[in-house]
């Protein structure tokens, strides 16, 4: 597994689903997860979205789990015939897939009576895996290994997403910083900002153009862990740009 340096965690978020890539659904689980696990310091380095295809799913998370430190997966874990994520988890780890008999039991005392084979559905979890709680509605997801199995819906998601912070291994929070830039284009700035990068390979330095009624520009984004290397690049990089004959040049608040 790449864990790589102790202060750096990794994750990679397989989102799963033939809504997301027909593109009937807009998919904003990316974004939530992201941020979400950047408060834990763990870096979300790899996305990739997969139909509803057992084959495709089973090799995308094998990939990405021996790759990262933790995989977390959206989608696939409804009540219907195409919700197969349970089944491509249980077969990727090789392992057989059974009802749980704590799902089994919130579902009696939610819906009463005899469950139905699609409801029964949603109680199965890889043996060996344990329980993600979901605080909205519905049964709960599920982890085995390094991997996290959420539900696709964004607020059932969201929920569930509070139950996998706290299990995993906490990295060194990254910082980020803006310095904005307005009436110069990028094809200006490029030099400048290539110089202060190569300076600082530990560090993300990135633009971001932004165009409107009010003008046009760039946000230089710079982000890493340590907090007096990004505060000092940032001066060192108004300094550069400055340098350069580039005006409008000022550091926003912190991101």
């Amino acid at each position: 597994m790449a864990s790589g340096a102790a202060e750096r965690v990794t994750a990679a978020v397989l989102i799963i689903g033939d809504e997301i890539l027909s593109g009937r659904t807009q998919d904003t689980n990316l974004r939530d997860i992201a941020r979400y696990l950047g408060t834990f310091g763990v870096d979300l380095a790899e996305a990739r979205v997969v139909p509803d295809i057992h084959a495709e799913i089973v090799a995308a998370l094998n990939a990405l789990r021996t790759r990262y430190d933790y995989v977390v997966t959206t989608g696939g874990i409804g009540p219907t015939h195409d919700d197969i994520t349970a089944e491509a988890v249980a077969a990727a780890f090789e392992v057989e897939l059974a009802e749980h008999p704590e799902i089994l039991a919130m579902m009696q005392a939610r819906w009463g009576g005899e469950l139905t084979p699609a409801r029964r559905r949603m109680a199965r979890v890889p043996v060996g895996g344990s329980l993600v709680k979901n605080p909205i509605q519905g049964p709960p997801g599920f982890t085995i290994g390094n991997v996290f199995v959420l539900a696709g819906v964004p607020m059932v998601m969201r929920g569930m997403l509070e139950d996998v912070g706290p299990r995993m291994r906490p990295g060194a929070v990254t910082i980020s910083r803006t310095v904005r830039v307005e009436g110069s284009g990028e094809g200006v700035i490029a030099a400048p900002l290539e110089a202060v990068a190569k300076a600082h390979p530990a560090m993300s330095l990135g633009s971001y153009p932004f165009y409107g009624q009010d003008g046009y520009g760039s946000n230089l984004v710079l982000r890493g862990r340590d907090a007096a290397e990004v505060e000092a690049t940032v001066v060192e990089l108004i300094g550069v740009l400055n340098a350069a004959g580039i005006a409008n040049v000022r550091a926003v608040e912190a991101a």
